[in-house]
């Protein structure tokens, strides 16, 4: 009975708390989660939560209801943490769980909320939230906060909401979210080894040129005689390190400062970027194959949620995450909206291979276009799998090669005065 009683008691708590939310978001004032304790007219113990802009505001609330409170705490979320794709897509999954298993959206925000390991997610969840009990619909309270849920986010729950599917709209864009972030994660992993071995190398040759050559060449001085050709050249080198350090780390960290922000606010620039990306030799590939896969599963995990054609590519180009293809996916647009069939408008884009214009055609011709996408992504996912795994292989004795060059090389250099002494005693 007292379980019944405080089950009520908290539903109660919450509706009055709902029915004045739209005046405290007029009035500015922010709500935040309270849990409070507390008797019925019986003396029962009961138990809730409550939002609400300030402790006495539960007080009141409890009291109307005629409960007494006797404990308000405050649901405090520590500021910082920043919010993730891993963190979208995770939250993405355990809506669609949730929601699948009949849970209220409501209820569901909130076990997010409680659930959830990064305090901003559990503010922007909770901000999510508070739109949805002024009358938002959830697409509209997604689209609220853009930086964490695109267009093509908000489309395919706003597809959900009107066809009645919701739950399934939210599984299949959980999946979605899934495979795109395993497909940077493998990008992300291919280019990341390279990289960090050539940042090693770069520190471990500036330490060797700054700190250990000047050691050598005072103990070479006390030969008095020449220096061989490759000891004087990495002498030379050292001394210019020493004496301008300053200016090359400084002309470094400019250049590298310099490239990331042109890349962000110019377009010719990235546009530039993407384009020279494409044509590296492997990693090139890769990232085509990639940015198809992402291309086409975009595509088709919107066109099966029902969202049109020609909306459906407003999103598409942006998911691909190259220029190139965003400006490609805009003349494909501009070509289906006047009538041209999307076979036609990919093959004039000249951006795309051969045969997933030729798997779009018979998914056209089909009527199963969404079928053929999510096949092509299929593909050039596991392609991208086994081009990484390749780069793994190829990668390994290449680096060990450059490493002994380099680092070999400079040892060597420095030691050879030192052989060539032993040979004349």
């Amino acid at each position: 009975m007292a379980t019944a009683t405080a089950t009520a008691s908290a539903s109660r708590s919450k509706s009055k708390s709902s029915s004045s939310s739209s005046h405290r978001k007029r009035s500015g004032t922010r709500e935040v989660l309270y849990t409070w304790e507390g008797k019925d007219k019986t003396g029962r113990i009961i138990r809730g939560e409550m939002r609400a802009a300030t402790e006495s505001v539960v007080k009141l609330s409890l009291r109307r209801q005629g409960v007494q409170p006797t404990k308000i705490k405050k649901q405090t979320m520590s500021r910082g943490g920043k919010i993730t794709d891993k963190d979208i897509a995770l939250f993405t999954r355990q809506l669609a769980t949730m929601m699948k298993s009949g849970v209220p959206m409501l209820q569901a925000f909130d076990i997010g909320i409680k659930g959830s390991g990064s305090p901003g997610l559990s503010r922007l969840l909770n901000d999510v939230r508070s739109e949805i009990e002024t009358g938002s619909s959830l697409s509209q309270a997604f689209s609220k906060y853009p930086l964490y849920f695109d267009r093509l986010y908000c489309n395919l729950v706003g597809a959900g909401e009107q066809a009645g599917i919701l739950d399934d709209l939210l599984d299949r864009l959980a999946s979605y979210k899934e495979k795109i972030l395993a497909i940077k994660s493998k990008i992300k992993s291919a280019l990341f080894y390279p990289s960090a071995v050539i940042v090693v190398a770069m520190v471990v040759v500036a330490v060797i040129m700054i700190f250990v050559v000047p050691q050598f060449e005072d103990v070479f001085k006390s030969f008095g005689a020449e220096l061989p050709g490759p000891t004087q050249l990495v002498v030379n080198m050292s001394r210019f390190f020493v004496e301008n350090w300053f200016f090359i780390f400084g002309t470094m960290i400019a250049a590298v400062v310099g490239i990331v922000m042109s890349y962000k606010r110019s377009l010719p620039m990235q546009i530039a970027v993407d384009r020279s990306i494409l044509k590296l030799p492997v990693i090139g590939d890769i990232i085509r194959k990639a940015t198809v896969a992402r291309w086409t599963r975009t595509l088709s995990t919107m066109f099966a949620a029902g969202v049109p054609l020609v909306e459906a590519l407003d999103s598409v180009g942006g998911a691909s995450g190259n220029h190139i293809y965003m400006v490609a996916t805009r003349g494909i647009q501009n070509e289906v909206s006047t009538g041209t069939s999307l076979t036609m408008s990919m093959q004039n884009a000249n951006v795309f291979p051969s045969m997933v214009v030729q798997m779009v055609s018979i998914g056209e011709e089909s009527g199963q276009l969404d079928h053929m996408l999510g096949k092509v992504a299929d593909f050039y996912e596991r392609e991208v799998d086994d081009a990484v795994a390749a780069l793994s292989t190829l990668l390994e004795p290449l680096i060990m090669i450059f490493l002994g060059v380099v680092i070999g090389g400079l040892v060597v250099a420095m030691y050879l005065p030192i052989f060539k002494l032993g040979a004349v005693v």
